[in-house]
């Protein structure tokens, strides 16, 4: 659990996830991660703090003494708010899992791995990317194992940076979100796994919000009679990302002509 509660003051807390630099193309991330960096700009003076929650990379790995070039856009924005006193916490997503020690020894970024209980006030929100919960999906499960294993990330830190980071392009290139064409659909609650994952915690331990990403579509959906769950999209094609003040989360959309 993220072990404190905050005070927000006139301040508001930033949630997006699912950014996925790395894919379709080098120019069309590279578009989208300027998006970003000016999304970001866009809210330093009014933010308390950031939440990344989640395949921010498409591919990531650490080697001891490398990281998949490029996105040096986002991390000098990220290290420039971090300066500036603006906490930034991320979360690693099923794309983004190798992630190590460089987030918070380089710009004092925390990394998490499950998700956590955020306390403001008298709500309590529980954040974070969502692969792996609620029904179904047993096979990923499993993979997510082992790829979380310490085997794993030994055998794969033993692939040479070129062949290794090669590899995790090509396998990027053919991924869900690479090939998507809008083609993700609310359908109804019952089918949405992460509501089901939520309307079961909240039998037994209220949250006021559910807050995840991963799922590729924002939605806002009621659980039960005192609480919501929220998907937080993604960046390919929506541009979405939460806002909480205190009292209230709510889903917006990030337009570059408008700001």
């Amino acid at each position: 659990m993220i072990p404190h509660t905050i005070a927000l003051g006139n301040k508001k807390i930033f949630f997006a996830s699912d950014f996925h630099l790395g894919v379709p193309t080098p120019e069309e991330s590279l578009q989208r991660e300027k998006r970003i960096c000016a999304w970001l700009d866009s809210i330093k003076h009014e933010a308390h703090s950031i939440y990344l929650l989640g395949d921010i990379f498409d591919f990531w790995f650490e080697y001891r003494n490398a990281i998949p070039k490029g996105f040096i856009r986002l991390q000098g924005k990220l290290a420039e708010l971090r300066d500036a006193g603006i906490p930034i916490i991320f979360f690693t997503g099923n794309h983004d899992m190798w992630m190590f020690d460089y987030f918070p020894n380089e710009l004092g970024i925390p990394v998490y791995r499950n998700p956590q209980v955020l306390v403001v006030g008298n709500q309590k929100l529980m954040i974070g990317h969502g692969d792996g919960l609620g029904p179904g999906d047993h096979t990923y499960k499993v993979i997510k194992k082992f790829f979380n294993s310490g085997l794993c990330q030994w055998l794969f830190a033993r692939i040479h940076p070129n062949l290794g980071i090669g590899i995790a392009n090509y396998w990027s290139r053919k991924s869900r979100i690479s090939n998507q064409k809008r083609e993700e659909k609310f359908q109804d609650e019952k089918s949405e796994y992460l509501w089901v994952y939520c309307s079961e915690v909240e039998k037994t331990n209220h949250h006021d919000y559910y807050i995840f990403g991963h799922r590729h579509l924002p939605l806002d959906l009621k659980v039960g009679d005192r609480s919501r769950y929220i998907n937080l999209g993604e960046w390919v094609h929506f541009n979405t990302y939460a806002v909480y003040d205190g009292a209230t989360v709510e889903l917006k959309t990030f337009n570059t002509t408008t700001r």
